[in-house]
């Protein structure tokens, strides 16, 4: 099922996205060049088509009247381009939509929740959200709990447990404030054994020690309840794995994200001695070393949420629920 309510992504959107960062030069936010900001700024703007008008007998029409509006802004900001080119394919995948069950799905999500419970999976990091995120180095929505709520069309009062889901360590793809990225062998060999590479774009991932100020500004924006931590297993080889706990700004300490995110901020570590032992295989708590257990304490009482299931590698069966 798609809900009708849903915007579409236009040929020349992608154009637009593309046209927007050349235009940025070394300023660029580092847009996966999808479409998808100028496709919320036609949302906002009230222009936008919605997957529900391609069932209209006029939606040819629509589309040729934002087609031209997008052209008109492509020639204004001097990006050459062929805005025909994909457009045969986007109507084969238009004409492909129609194959799905459209639905207004705020009627289909409240209904359904009178009788079952349902998992909303988010997509994208808090600090990309377009309120509470690293502006202007964030997404075009809502990456915190409230917008499973816009998303969904429903109540904040309907929103049961929270699950935050976060990395042993930080990593980012594209530009943006980044405090614990590390330049040097330590952050290579993370992306190394993370996998760490862009899915959409493919691009290496920027990677650090895990960020406790950053990710306790997440807990409380999204009202986490229980927190998830993925690849703890990568973090087996080191001999001292660090976590940042505050920030200096200027000279002066603080565990606040800053409103300004091209402040000079330094991080402040706190250390820990390594397990240097292959996690991989333990399935009970008790079988994970002193170092770790000692590592997941000091975690869940800076952010005063507990760590509910931890993942120690990329096998279902690698997973301890606590």
């Amino acid at each position: 099922v798609i809900g009708k309510k849903a915007h579409l992504i236009l040929p020349t959107h992608r154009l637009l996205d593309a046209a927007n960062e050349a235009a940025m030069g070394k300023g660029k936010i580092g847009s996966t060049l999808k479409g998808i900001g100028p496709t919320y700024t036609d949302k906002v703007s009230r222009n936008g088509l919605r997957v529900g008008d391609i069932l209209a007998e006029d939606f040819k029409e629509r589309y040729a009247r934002l087609k031209e509006r997008h052209v008109r802004q492509l020639g204004q900001m001097g990006y050459e381009c062929d805005p025909d080119a994909e457009e045969a394919s986007f109507m084969e995948a238009v004409e492909y939509l129609k194959g799905f069950r459209l639905i207004d799905c705020e009627y289909y999500v409240n209904e359904t929740l009178k009788t079952m419970p349902i998992l909303a999976e988010g997509a994208q990091g808090s600090m990309l959200d377009i309120d509470y995120g690293s502006y202007p180095f964030v997404t075009s929505s809502s990456t915190a709990c409230a917008g499973a709520c816009i998303g969904l069309g429903i109540s904040p009062s309907r929103i049961g447990h929270v699950y935050g889901i976060f990395k042993a360590y930080c990593t980012r793809v594209g530009s943006g404030p980044f405090p614990t990225e590390l330049f040097d062998e330590t952050g290579e060999k993370l992306r190394k054994i993370g996998n760490e590479f862009g899915a959409v774009t493919g691009r290496p991932r920027r990677c650090g020690w895990l960020d406790l100020v950053a990710l306790k500004y997440a807990v409380m924006i999204s009202g986490v309840t229980d927190l998830i931590m993925m690849k703890s297993d990568c973090l087996d080889s080191f001999g001292t794995i660090k976590v940042c706990t505050s920030y200096k700004v200027d000279g002066k300490e603080t565990a606040q994200v800053p409103f300004d995110t091209y402040a000079n901020i330094e991080p402040v570590y706190t250390e820990f001695k390594g397990w240097n032992t292959d996690l991989t295989g333990c399935r009970k708590e008790e079988e994970l070393p002193e170092e770790f257990r000692n590592y997941i304490a000091f975690m869940e009482n800076y952010l005063e949420v507990p760590i509910k299931i931890i993942s120690l590698g990329p096998d279902r069966e690698a997973t301890i629920m606590r």
